[in-house]
């Protein structure tokens, strides 16, 4: 028996299989995006910055998509395209939030000494050396504990009512009047204490009116948030609760909340930290002290915010460099307060969470 031997049959291209891009072709077009990008400044006499970095990473993504069309084709171009201007747009957020902080760590680290975390600017004048944030840090914790004490518990029984009882045209008023609120500026909340509390009275400004302010602002992101958090906690467990015969404010005490408390605390956590640097209710209801006043009752009282402002006005004539470091050391100050309560609700929402068996 004869066997005819045929010929192979050469396989069919494939759109998938072709051509592929180095691995350093990403960078080497960020490289030749650079490049360009320094030229065109020093052709076209840019004098800032920041239009040679938004052209260098136009240039970029334009440069990496036309090479990758050329080579790999139309389909893995596309797919390229998009994956870049993901990527670029990742980098063009995330690196003016890295610079800001690391100008604000080099110009107010210099003022990090013992004298700075434990005296007041009480009797310091402009062209003098020397004062701190002790005052200021101080008013601070206090307005913004009391903004915390009095928004905290409003707004979580507000997210209980609207999670577990809210139905109807009130519940739906609630909800209106809570994302209006959430768009409310700041200056705006501090107008309405002030024409409350001050305006046409005796009452000279005090830190407990800038708390109201800070109180005012917290509330709906307090509401917002709590809300979500207790929408997490699965039906089920309330189901089985009420099948047990158990009352729904039990219910609620004994199931809802614990299942939801880590992510309670963080919205907690997270809404103090939104109103600690807010500083156009303090100017109107706060003032300015430069001497330490440990009642928000009574008098000016200083804050980590208004600290910043006032020093920032001093920075003219022999003193200007004393207030320009003061300045930035109480801005570094307020960053790593709000850091802190960042870490510390992350923290706190890992040990509340509930342990499986």
């Amino acid at each position: 028996m004869t066997t005819i031997a045929r010929p192979t049959a050469r396989p069919t291209p494939s759109a998938l299989v072709g051509a592929r891009l180095p691995k350093s072709a990403p960078y080497l077009s960020g490289a030749a995006g650079v490049l360009l990008a320094l030229a065109l400044k020093a052709t076209l006499g840019w004098t800032g910055w920041l239009t040679a970095f938004f052209s260098a990473a136009l240039l970029f993504v334009l440069l990496l998509t036309g090479w990758s069309f050329a080579v790999e084709g139309k389909r893995r171009a596309k797919d390229r395209f998009a994956s870049t201007l993901i990527y670029s747009s990742f980098v063009a957020a995330v690196v003016p939030l890295v610079l800001i902080l690391s100008y604000i760590v080099y110009k107010g680290l210099p003022a990090f000494n013992l004298n700075f975390f434990t005296h007041s600017m009480n009797g310091i004048t402009a062209d003098e050396p020397g004062g701190g944030v002790y005052a200021a840090l101080i008013g601070t914790l206090e307005q913004v504990g009391l903004a915390a004490v009095v928004s905290l518990p409003i707004g979580l029984f507000t997210a209980i009512y609207l999670v577990e009882y809210g139905r109807g045209v009130f519940a739906r008023l609630v909800t209106f009047f809570v994302d209006v609120m959430t768009g409310v500026p700041s200056i705006v909340a501090g107008l309405f204490v002030y024409t409350f509390l001050l305006l046409g009275t005796d009452h000279r400004p005090f830190g407990a009116a800038g708390s109201i302010a800070l109180a005012i602002l917290m509330l709906p992101v307090v509401v917002r948030s709590s809300e979500e958090m207790l929408k997490l906690v699965p039906r089920e467990l309330r189901e089985a609760s009420f099948a047990l015969g158990v009352t729904r404010w039990r219910t609620i005490v004994k199931i809802v909340v614990p299942t939801a408390l880590s992510g309670l605390i963080t919205s907690a956590l997270l809404a103090i930290a939104r109103v600690a640097g807010e500083t156009a209710p303090l100017i109107l209801l706060v003032g300015y002290a430069d001497r330490i006043n440990g009642s928000p009752f009574s008098a000016d009282q200083a804050a980590l915010p208004m600290m910043v402002w006032d020093q920032l006005g001093k920075r003219t004539g022999a003193g200007g460099a004393y207030g320009d470091s003061r300045a930035w050391g109480a801005a570094l100050v307020l960053v790593l307060l709000v850091l802190i309560l960042n870490l510390a609700a992350r923290l706190l929402a890992r040990l509340a969470k509930p342990k499986s068996r």
